[in-house]
């Protein structure tokens, strides 16, 4: 389980494909430092698990099923990735309850400056739109992030200073595709309601 609290920015140090998917290298020190081959770390916003640990660096396996459901596959040597490993138990819930399962990738439609800090929107799968509510809770990219308004094709988020500077956010510019992550509570309630009371 992660929060989307992003603990550190890596740098992709290696991108190694084959038949069977996508190796990924990602110099992480501080995260590196504290968890283990077989350990879930996300990345990008996508759980993946620790194959291999040397030297502060970190590598997973990313295959198929993952490249074709995420925004992994457009990463290049020398990339920057939002960070975070698993929540341990005792820790606190900064941001909200994320699983690191992709549910869609979005576009960035347009990027404003807004006071301090940015609006960003971001258009997005129909799948995953319908889950989106105003000041509900979205992850992109791994962060967690507040809803700030809607429109038909997508949705907006407002940036502080302080996610500009500690994530990849802070680079994003239109075009760019972004992994984002439903609040899983929504799509738990869409299940448990009679069929007939779903929106389509």
């Amino acid at each position: 389980m992660f929060t989307g609290i992003v603990r550190e920015r890596g740098r992709v140090t290696a991108v190694e494909r084959g038949a069977g998917g996508v190796r990924l290298r990602v110099a992480v020190p501080r995260t590196a430092a504290g968890v283990a081959v077989g350990d879930s770390v996300a990345v990008g916003g996508v759980c993946l698990t620790v194959v291999e640990t040397v030297g502060g660096e970190l590598s997973f396996d990313a295959v198929p099923e993952t490249l074709a459901r995420t925004a992994l596959g457009r990463l290049a040597e020398g990339d920057e990735v939002n960070v975070e490993p698993a929540v341990r138990a005792g820790e606190p819930l900064g941001g909200h309850v994320m699983q690191g399962h992709v549910d869609g990738v979005g576009r960035v439609r347009s990027v404003e400056p807004e006071g301090g800090g940015r609006r960003i929107w971001v258009d997005t799968p129909a799948g995953v739109l319908r889950y989106c509510v105003e000041k509900g809770s979205i992850a992109v990219d791994g962060t967690s992030l507040t809803v700030a308004a809607l429109d038909g094709t997508g949705f907006a988020v407002a940036l502080i200073p302080h996610t500009l500077a500690e994530t990849t956010l802070g680079v994003l510019a239109p075009g760019d595709e972004v992994n984002l992550e439903a609040d899983v509570l929504a799509k738990y309630v869409e299940r448990l309601l009679p069929t007939s009371t779903m929106r389509p």
